[in-house]
């Protein structure tokens, strides 16, 4: 019993660093999946798969209502990207059994490290909001970049949220605080359409996923604080932490595990 109790613990904790994580710039995955699978390592890795996605759409909802409140959200970019992405997720999720995602695998840390060597050469990249696209264009690029973001989470997903917020700081023209913003929209879709293959395949433990959802959207509405307060100079220190972190574990995952 004092076990149980204290993976639930460490459980409720890494939701909720999570969500907080997750809500600034994506990447909440990093710590969440990994706890999952050390507090469950025999429950079938697409059940706590499934279970975090319970935790994620709903930490990531709180995050997007708290950031419509303060932040004006570009609707004009965020809907179509966000159709476009829960299509494509679905997609990737029914076609990851059919397709080889090892090439995914190896080559997802040096698209890491470009991101990071980027916006790290950039000082100023994020740093102002000044939108590049409008109209049939901005929602043409909207399609393409929540397509192909979504279809990457449904097939293999690691640092989804982080591809966004780049993507729309470096396609769109906004600041890290706005992109975050219109990122965490576009990542509910992704989120519910993998949570409904999940749930339809019977890989979802709902009381779990439920438990972790509450300390998740706690961590998200701190997070999303944290973003406002201290604005766009705070979430690129943060995206920078949260991509050197992923190339990490993923490159490690890909060439040493």
């Amino acid at each position: 019993m004092p076990d149980l109790f204290s993976n639930y613990i460490i459980l409720c904790i890494g939701a909720f660093v999570a969500g907080l994580v997750d809500a600034v710039v994506g990447g909440g995955g990093l710590v969440l999946v990994p706890t999952l699978f050390s507090v469950f390592p025999n429950i079938a890795p697409a059940t706590l798969l499934g279970t975090n996605k319970v935790a994620g759409v709903m930490g990531t909802s709180a995050a997007a209502i708290n950031f419509a409140r303060k932040v004006r959200i570009q609707w004009s970019a965020a809907a179509p990207a966000a159709l476009a992405a829960f299509a494509l997720s679905f997609s990737g999720a029914y076609l990851v059994t059919h397709i080889p995602t090892e090439l995914i695998r190896k080559a997802l840390p040096f698209v890491l490290i470009a991101v990071a060597a980027y916006t790290l050469k950039k000082k100023d990249f994020g740093q102002t909001h000044a939108p590049l696209l409008s109209g049939g264009k901005e929602r043409f690029y909207a399609v393409l970049i929540g397509g192909g973001v979504g279809f990457y989470d449904g097939v293999f997903g690691p640092g989804t949220g982080s591809f966004l917020v780049f993507l729309f700081v470096r396609v769109f023209g906004y600041d890290f605080l706005r992109a975050s913003a219109v990122s965490k929209v576009v990542n509910i879709a992704t989120n519910l359409a993998a949570l409904l293959w999940f749930s339809y395949s019977g890989h979802v433990i709902w009381q779990i996923g439920l438990l972790m959802a509450v300390f998740n959207i706690a961590g998200s509405l701190v997070g999303t604080r944290l973003a406002i307060k201290h604005g766009s100079s705070f979430v690129r220190k943060l995206f920078l932490f949260v991509v050197t972190a992923l190339i990490l574990k993923t490159g490690y995952d890909a060439f040493l595990k």
